[in-house]
């Protein structure tokens, strides 16, 4: 396959009368503050001096995931009930990262936390907005390999999830069939398994 040449607009984010397309923030009001919830609606200038008299931002923490790979060539996922839509999922181990911590720190807590392994390696694999029109918070993920299994794991207070280990090809089964529902632990899989040469 050769390269693709991206249009120059997607290069750029001034539009080709040379205007700005950035909106400016006015002012804003929070709604809700929670450490996992922050909401806020903001009222802004757009483009050309349109206003925007309100839109609704959800504020997140930072956070990060990873395929897992063990010094025995399997991958950790996790098994966990998530409420908001009342079904088991499939994930991959993560989650949010801490004040004063930069991603590279937090995959490897997070990991230990949830799963009891230390890995050798951590290779970055880069990072998403999951919903960039209502969320203000990026993932990043990371390809974790030659895991062994290292002390307990110290789960939140209301984290409840189970450790299993499964195949890289099964991996890519769970991926193929739409069988990992959480879309940014999808993302994650596609890009380990393309860094593994497996896509």
């Amino acid at each position: 396959m050769g390269n693709i040449t991206l249009p120059k607009s997607l290069h750029s984010s001034k539009e080709k009368n040379g205007n700005m397309m950035k909106w400016k923030t006015i002012e804003s009001k929070y709604l809700t503050v929670s450490p996992y919830f922050t909401s806020r609606v903001d009222r802004c200038m757009a483009d050309g001096g349109k206003i925007v008299p309100a839109y609704y931002v959800v504020e997140l923490p930072t956070s990060v995931c990873a395929v897992c790979i063990t010094s025995q060539n399997e991958v950790l996922v996790v098994k966990q009930y998530r409420h908001p839509i009342e079904e088991i999922c499939i994930e991959l181990p993560g989650g949010f990262v801490n004040e004063g911590e930069t991603p590279d720190q937090a995959i490897k807590r997070e990991l230990q936390e949830e799963t009891a392994y230390e890995f050798e390696e951590y290779i970055p694999l880069g990072r998403v907005a999951a919903n960039p029109g209502v969320l203000n918070n990026y993932t990043y993920f990371f390809l974790a390999k030659n895991g062994k299994p290292h002390g307990k794991q110290k789960l939140d207070e209301n984290e409840f999830l189970n450790v299993e280990k499964i195949s890289i090809a099964e991996l890519k089964h769970l991926l193929n069939e739409h069988q990992l529902l959480q879309s940014l632990h999808a993302n994650c899989a596609y890009y380990a398994l393309k860094e593994l040469g497996k896509i």
